[in-house]
């Protein structure tokens, strides 16, 4: 008789949806003191294993994710370091330099030497991103946004700007985004020599008073739908990528306006694109669920003929001049009934979105968060560093167990 072996193929865990619920679970793991001045910049590499941070004391610090633990600290004293982002490699870093000159700087991770320089940018480099593409980068100064590439030294080309711009890919790589002040520019990455296909207002088809926004950072959602706008005043926007209109307006933190430094990485999408999550001053960190908000603003479209927007279709007359402050009053009209689950209530007229859930951590304030692009975990800083995840009583941690061996 042959005897016929049959291969069966191992089963893989059912992805973990990322709930309203299971972010509201997220609590400090573990907090890292090992910064005498305030964390600057973070940013995760592509398999979520590894974080590095920059701070004002010129340190360099890399985090393992998986086990929780500091690996490795370098110092660039001579030159200051911020805006650190891992390339596509776990072990080099590409960052810009806060002394001597406005190079960008290279760096191998593994024996601490430089790669390569890059030098153009005449003033401080604000913004620094890397394509999830290929090897070109991103950086721009407060006289050009300059397309780089880690193979040459050689800029590949430059869009002249005068201002403090943000900037970002978006998940294909084909195209940036550029913000200076309000004025959110689209790009084709091949052909940005000959200007942004799209320009819009950020918060202008919402009423908003748009010389009030000076945006601090730049984020596509993972499905490249919408743009996060981060702010340093009472307000994040969520833009549409397609139309460049503004969606919503992110109210109820605690904002940076009155505070000298502001590292631009306050707020930060969740991996599934669904929420944002924000530091504040008072040290919590604030989540809106955007997804849910985005169902209810189109049955509220839907019933009144309107566009996806919350603007003029619930009454009122726009939020310009001082009412674009008033966070409380324009919430107080708030949709009750607008759906239920987390955002419910939340979503007021004009787009306005309060956050559904506020996590107590930091006693000081959080400057900068991001969450993990792989593993279940969020990060947040100020002159310390808190590693956040979910509740160990949180039903489903088997589940969850999964999902942190990045099975997703």
């Amino acid at each position: 008789m042959d005897v016929v072996w049959i291969e069966k193929k191992a089963q893989q865990p059912a992805p973990v949806v990322l709930t309203p619920a299971l972010l509201g679970s997220l609590k400090v793991s573990k907090i890292f003191k090992d910064n005498t001045q305030i964390i600057t910049s973070l940013d995760f590499d592509d398999t979520g294993t590894k974080c590095v941070t920059s701070a004002q004391d010129e340190s360099l610090h890399v985090y393992d994710c998986v086990t929780g633990k500091l690996d490795k600290t370098l110092f660039s004293k001579k030159y200051g370091v911020h805006l650190a982002r891992f390339t596509h490699r776990s072990t080099n870093v590409v960052y810009a330099s806060t002394k001597e000159d406005d190079t960008l700087r290279y760096l191998s991770l593994h024996d601490n030497k430089y790669i390569r320089y890059f030098r153009g940018h005449e003033k401080k480099v604000v913004a620094l991103e890397m394509s999830p593409l290929d090897d070109q980068f991103l950086a721009g100064s407060e006289d050009a946004v300059r397309l780089w590439d880690l193979r040459s030294p050689n800029c590949q080309g430059a869009v002249s700007i005068v201002g403090t711009p943000a900037v970002a890919f978006d998940p294909s790589g084909m195209v940036f985004a550029v913000c200076l002040g309000s004025t959110l520019r689209l790009y084709d990455v091949k052909s940005f020599d000959q200007g942004p296909f799209k320009i819009a207002e950020v918060g202008q088809s919402l009423g908003v008073n748009t010389s009030l926004i000076e945006a601090t950072q730049l984020e596509f959602s993972t499905d490249g739908k919408n743009i996060l706008v981060t702010t340093a005043s009472e307000a994040h926007y969520i833009v549409d990528a397609f139309e460049a209109t503004t969606r919503f307006r992110l109210v109820g933190h605690y904002t940076y306006s009155n505070e000298v430094f502001q590292s631009g990485g306050e707020a930060s999408w969740t991996p599934d694109g669904k929420c944002v999550v924000s530091g504040s001053r008072d040290g919590g960190i604030y989540v809106w669920d955007i997804a849910k908000a985005t169902m209810d603003a189109a049955a509220v479209a839907a019933v009144s003929g309107s566009s996806g927007t919350l603007n003029n279709g619930l009454g009122g007359s726009g939020l310009g001049g001082s009412g674009a402050g008033n966070s409380s009053s324009n919430s107080s009209n708030s949709l009750n009934g607008a759906g239920n689950g987390s955002s419910g209530s939340l979503l007021g007229q004009h787009g306005e979105l309060r956050p559904f859930k506020t996590l107590k951590g930091h006693g000081v304030p959080s400057h900068i968060v991001a969450f993990n692009p792989k593993y279940l975990m969020m990060v947040s800083g100020s002159t310390e560093l808190a590693f956040w995840e979910p509740d160990p009583n949180y039903v489903g941690m088997d589940a969850l167990n999964d999902f942190s061996k990045g099975r997703h």
